[in-house]
């Protein structure tokens, strides 16, 4: 027997849902691209003024938030386009391939600042006016805070990933204005030497760090990982719930940006006519989708007994791995 799916209205349903509060995503990543902007002004006069390596760390930073706003914006966009006949799959990897770009951006800035910051420990240039670096951080602060404020509102609403790893990201943001302030404090008014240069090595690590975490996802990605476990297993749940369904195997999942796939096997009746199969697979598919929206199914029924896969029923065996050819 064929594999009975519903490819086009699944996908579908989950293109509406990727678009359905488009423009208050787009107006969210406004509102970063708008905010790094005014943060880059600031912190590049401050960091001109205080020679403080820790500030141009936090320059940097702000850089690259500025760079990985615009690319998540183009991004985003581009993977929301429908799958069209080049792209059957659709476009959503056009979002892992731009977080490796960022990448390769952090993690040759985190090295470019840690290489100064080595410097001026072997140098040991003082940081001055103080005033302009703690007054700079204290304004960034200020409207970093209110950023995070208008992106909770927006993923509340919308439940964007996008918007939600620049918000993960922003939150990060305020401990580094705050690393900032308290370098050039110590460096400054409390004479604690080489403390701003120590704080700029602390932040170019803390960069790298960022940048490995981004490649690890992007590359999750790219190489179609499976889901997590804890969410296959939701799956399988929900679809065995369905009593006409005797057991199910060869699960294959992956995700592409914001789009997930799943296929696999299921064991009904033998005695079904492809039409009962087929009415059983749509009520399937209609559970699974209010609970993973925008997911799009695949499923290839098998008559039950059939020992091409080994079977099983979740409920007896939710530990097992799924089995593949």
């Amino acid at each position: 027997m064929s594999g009975v799916h519903s490819h086009g209205h699944n996908h579908s349903h989950g293109h509406n849902h990727t678009h359905g509060h488009g423009a208050m995503t787009t107006r969210a990543a406004i509102a970063s691209v708008s905010t790094a902007l005014f943060l880059l002004i600031l912190k590049t006069y401050a960091a001109a003024q205080t020679g403080s390596v820790a500030m141009l760390g936090s320059l940097a930073d702000t850089g690259l938030d500025l760079v990985a706003s615009l690319v998540t914006l183009f991004a985003v966009r581009y993977a929301m386009q429908p799958a069209d006949n080049e792209h059957r799959f659709g476009h959503g990897k056009a979002e892992a391939l731009s977080a490796l770009f960022q990448v390769m951006l952090i993690a040759a800035s985190a090295l470019a600042i840690g290489w100064r910051a080595i410097e001026r420990l072997r140098g040991g240039a003082q940081t001055t006016d103080a005033e302009y670096g703690i007054g700079v951080s204290l304004i960034a602060i200020a409207v970093t805070l209110a950023l995070l404020a208008y992106q909770r509102v927006v993923i509340k609403r919308t439940g964007s990933v996008a918007i939600h790893a620049d918000h993960v990201h922003y939150q990060t943001d305020l401990l580094l204005n705050l690393a900032v302030i308290a370098a050039i404090t110590l460096d400054t008014i409390l004479a604690v030497k080489g403390a701003d240069a120590i704080f700029g090595i602390a932040i170019a690590l803390w960069l790298l760090y960022g940048a490995w975490r981004a490649a690890s996802s992007a590359i999750d990605h790219l190489m179609d990982r499976e889901w997590p476990v804890e969410k296959r297993q939701k799956f399988i749940e929900i679809a065995m719930a369905h009593p006409q369904l005797k057991g199910i195997h060869d699960l294959r999942t992956r995700s592409s940006g914001s789009d997930d796939f799943c296929q696999f096997h299921v064991w009904v009746d033998p005695n079904m006519t492809v039409l009962e199969a087929h009415r059983v697979m749509d009520e399937v598919e209609a559970k699974l989708m209010a609970e993973f929206p925008g997911v799009e199914v695949l499923i290839h029924p098998d008559p039950e007994g059939h020992k091409d896969e080994i079977g099983y029923i979740p409920s007896e065996t939710l530990d097992h791995h799924d089995h593949r050819h």
